[in-house]
């Protein structure tokens, strides 16, 4: 059993922003697996599907990012989920827009969502899907960056990154975590 968490901000103001790609990479594998995200419990929005064989909850947490391991250290206490079985999708500013970063596990690096996960679930031993939203502009508030929407360019390099991010997440589930890492953490020229 699997939780796959899409980190994001609930209410529509956020939506389509560079801090909610994790909400939309979930939304994009509820719709692929037919899965319900109807379920309201444990701070999150969640819903059940079938991933080769295996069953996952897809879980948006609406504590709002900074808070995100409310949600996550309850579901996974309840539903006695091991770290290693929890996969995290996050926004990060370090990776080029639409770059795909496969990682069993690490520090937060700063993102406020990851630090809450990590200090509910007492470890930094879990696997993250990073999405790439490209570093801030100089000058700019980082907040503010974050909770902007992409250019329409930037958008339909978003659109493939969810996809990708999607499938590494079920490959991380289907073949294991090494496979997933070789398969999508490749640099943006051999994209």
């Amino acid at each position: 059993m699997y939780l796959i968490v899409g980190l994001g901000n609930p209410c529509k103001q956020y939506d389509m922003t560079r801090h909610n790609i994790g909400f939309h990479t979930i939304d994009y594998i509820a719709d692929k697996y037919g899965a319900k995200l109807t379920k309201l419990k444990f701070k999150a929005v969640y819903g059940e599907a079938t991933i080769s064989g295996e069953k996952v909850y897809l879980v948006k947490p609406q504590t709002y990012m900074n808070l995100s391991g409310d949600s996550v250290g309850e579901m996974a206490q309840f539903y006695k989920i091991p770290p290693e079985n929890i996969i995290v999708i996050n926004d990060d500013i370090s990776l080029d827009v639409g770059i795909i970063r496969v990682r069993p596990k690490g520090s937060a690096g700063g993102h406020n969502g990851i630090k809450s996960i990590i200090a509910h679930l007492g470890t930094q031993e879990f696997p993250r899907v990073k999405v790439g939203v490209g570093e801030k502009p100089a000058r700019m508030d980082l907040a503010d960056y974050v909770l902007g929407h992409f250019s329409k360019e930037e958008q339909a390099t978003m659109d493939d990154a969810v996809k990708e991010a999607a499938d590494a997440v079920c490959e991380i589930v289907n073949v294991g975590i090494a496979q997933a890492m070789n398969d999508h953490n490749r640099k943006k020229e051999e994209k």
